[in-house]
């Protein structure tokens, strides 16, 4: 087995911090491996896995996802820019950080993914040019992915991060850093001043003051992951201990509950168009979601808007619905 060696210095001791609450597109990319690569499959996401190929084939996803499994191959490198280091609340901020990326940094780094290919996919050198159409489309796959894959799971998905964070929490306050490092994975070993951590290629990372991020992640099953780019700021992206924190059968119960106590009120279609919302949806993702056309989706958030149960803003070509506080009351409420 290949190491990743993190070598720290006494800053660094000092500098190493847990992320808040778990990381959007870091979920994103290892969903992907675990939805897209069969060498990856665990057992664990069996009933997600099914109920989300389910969801991509009724919503006609599936050049979708292979162009962003594409992108996010499970492999030893996928773009850095995908997983920006700083860590937003939700989707839209992580995803405005991504499609923000610098011209010349997005092209380094899918050349150096096109390069890891015999015969690359065209579409990458498109992605390269930066063009703002591009990066565009780029944004809405991945936020039909989430809308599909993702967004019905978030509260199982923050409840599993949360509860890891408080752990590590406590075990930092009571035992200090150290002890955080010698707990941190299986896969991982402290041996001071050296954070070993089995890895597809042998590496070493200088922290050089720096510091290091540690970022929970619920989709990840093997080992941490790393930044490629070693003078981006030093992050270690590791799975968490989903044990007993996520069972989707129930996820879907609830959520059957959910939608049936509001299609009373607000009869079928509405009341899925108020759940699917969640967090944040375009009219398109909307319509992805509830394989119904966008002049649909638009009407039935127009109707919704007007009651006072989401929000409409412009994003730029963009038009992102949000559940207002009494939209969010009126869902939490009906699970009870």
């Amino acid at each position: 087995m290949k190491t990743l060696r993190l070598h720290f210095g006494q800053q660094d001791l000092t500098r190493v911090r847990l992320a808040s609450g778990y990381h959007a597109m870091w979920e994103i990319v290892l969903s992907i491996h675990q939805l897209a690569f069969p060498a990856q499959h665990v057992p664990f996401f069996a009933t997600w896995r099914r109920s989300s190929i389910s969801m991509v084939e009724r919503t006609g996803l599936e050049a979708t996802v292979r162009q962003l499994a594409e992108l996010m191959p499970a492999a030893a490198y996928f773009p850095d820019f995908l997983t920006p280091p700083s860590h937003p609340s939700g989707l839209g901020s992580s995803l405005d950080i991504v499609l923000a990326t610098p011209r010349a940094r997005l092209r380094a780094e899918i050349q150096i993914l096109a390069a890891t290919y015999r015969q690359p996919p065209s579409w990458l050198a498109t992605l390269a040019g930066g063009q703002a159409s591009v990066l565009a489309q780029l944004g809405n796959a991945i936020r039909r992915y989430h809308a599909v894959a993702i967004a019905q799971y978030d509260e199982e998905l923050s409840a599993a991060v949360e509860a890891d964070l408080a752990q590590r929490r406590q075990m930092l306050a009571t035992n200090g850093v150290e002890a955080l490092l010698r707990g941190l994975h299986p896969s991982t070993r402290w041996e001071p001043p050296i954070l070993r951590v089995d890895y597809p290629v042998e590496a070493d990372i200088h922290l050089d003051g720096r510091g290091l991020l540690l970022i929970p992640t619920f989709f990840g099953i093997h080992k941490p992951i790393a930044l490629a780019d070693r003078a981006l700021l030093p992050v270690l992206a590791y799975p968490i201990n989903r044990a007993q924190l996520w069972e989707p059968q129930l996820r879907e119960e609830r959520t059957r509950q959910r939608l049936h106590a509001l299609s009373d009120l607000l009869g079928p279609v509405r009341a899925a168009v108020l759940l699917a919302i969640d967090d944040g949806l375009s009219t398109t993702a909307l319509a992805a979601a509830l394989s119904t056309s966008s002049s649909s989706a638009s009407r039935h958030a127009t109707a919704l808007r007007r009651a006072g149960l989401i929000h409409t803003s412009r994003q730029g070509q963009r038009v992102l619905h949000t559940r207002s506080p009494l939209g969010d009351a009126l869902v939490k409420g009906s699970a009870f």
